[in-house]
């Protein structure tokens, strides 16, 4: 025994140098940063999909994901829920019939797997009704702190399960497939929502109702205004345009201001079909906005911007057909009071057009 030690001795003062040498050059090549977090990370992800929610238990490495939300990761009040909320809605994306959708942390605990600690995170995801189809992308570490990360994912929905090994290659997932009939309804209703809810829009169109003098006329604006947004909203769903969103939301607003103040200052004026065509190219871009925040089924992508845009047109008729007669009605009135409610309430048009041109463009 005492022979061995003396032999291991030896070689020590024999040879340890050179080994303590080649281990420091070694370590002088490594990147500081790869001793910061883990290599080769691993989470797993259980989806369900129930009749109106969506659960999804996801468990990832604590000491990953506390390097990637720059804390410190031997403490439980590291998942601090608003925070990691937000952090995994914005690295994962779920799409339930194309429509984008976000979970909220309704729990959280740290569990020991492989002899490492994980974060175990339940989060719920609202639902109108049990999607036809779902479709996860994962991005979680892969682009900011580990991309050798894998998650093990599997999806649960209407008794099948899906599964895959999600990686910095492969980071989608999806089950089942939407019918046309479920599409076309989902983007039909999507226009008649945007229309209604898509208030510059709306002030636009009353706009340019306050300059039409006839039936005939008001349709000319109406159908140049269709024409001109079809063709900027296919342009832009189907990627071949695109123009920065500030630019567009700041042109919508000042396409407003242009119209209220031509209503104001010549209240005889007769607007042009060209003015309708021209604004509408703009207004185009401004409807493809939410379409952008969807996953678009490819099967079934003209069917969805075609279902879209008649929504819109429903919308806009509606809109048409409530407010011009009315219009009619005040431009025959000879009362005083009742003459000042065109430019009054194209002023108030004009101040919301400067108010949102202001937020948007700057």
């Amino acid at each position: 025994m005492e022979n061995n030690k003396e032999m291991d001795v030896n070689i020590m003062k024999k040879f340890g140098f050179p080994i303590l040498l080649i281990v420091l050059l070694i370590s002088s090549f490594i990147p500081i940063s790869a001793s910061a977090h883990t290599n080769n990370s691993e989470g797993f992800s259980n989806i369900e999909v129930k009749e109106k929610s969506l659960d999804y238990e996801l468990k990832l490495d604590l000491e990953e994901l506390g390097h990637a939300l720059n804390k410190e990761t031997d403490q439980k009040e590291l998942i601090d829920h608003k925070v990691v909320q937000r952090y995994i809605n914005s690295h994962i994306k779920l799409f339930a019939d194309s429509e984008l959708i976000e979970g909220r942390v309704v729990k959280t605990d740290i569990e020991m797997i492989k002899e490492r600690p994980f974060a175990i995170i339940n989060l719920a995801y609202n639902i109108k009704h049990k999607p036809e189809k779902l479709t996860v992308e994962y991005n979680m570490f892969m682009d900011d702190s580990d991309p050798s990360h894998a998650n093990f994912a599997t999806i649960k929905m209407d008794g099948k399960q899906q599964e895959k090994i999600l990686t910095f290659e492969s980071r989608e997932i999806e089950i089942g497939e939407i019918s046309f009939l479920q599409n076309a309804k989902q983007f039909l209703v999507l226009g008649l929502k945007h229309i209604f809810t898509g208030y510059d829009h709306i002030l636009f169109v009353i706009s340019l109702l306050f300059g039409a003098k006839t039936i005939r006329h008001i349709l000319s604006l109406v159908t140049a205004f269709t024409i001109a947004h079809s063709i900027t909203l296919a342009l832009a769903t189907f990627d071949i345009v695109h123009l920065p969103s500030r630019f567009v939301e700041s042109a919508i607003a000042l396409s407003i201001i242009y119209v209220a103040l031509i209503n104001i200052f010549n209240q005889e004026s007769k607007h042009q079909p060209w003015l309708a065509f021209g604004f509408g190219l703009i207004h185009g871009f401004g409807f493809a906005g939410i379409l952008s925040e969807m996953r678009l089924d490819t099967n079934h992508m003209a069917a969805s911007l075609v279902s879209f845009n008649i929504g819109i047109e429903i919308g806009q008729l509606l809109i048409v057909s409530l407010a011009f007669p009315i219009i009619l009605w005040i431009k025959k009135v000879t009362l005083k009071p009742i003459k000042w409610v065109i430019p009054g309430t194209s002023a108030a048009i004009l101040a919301f057009g400067l108010v949102w041109f202001i937020q948007r463009a700057f």
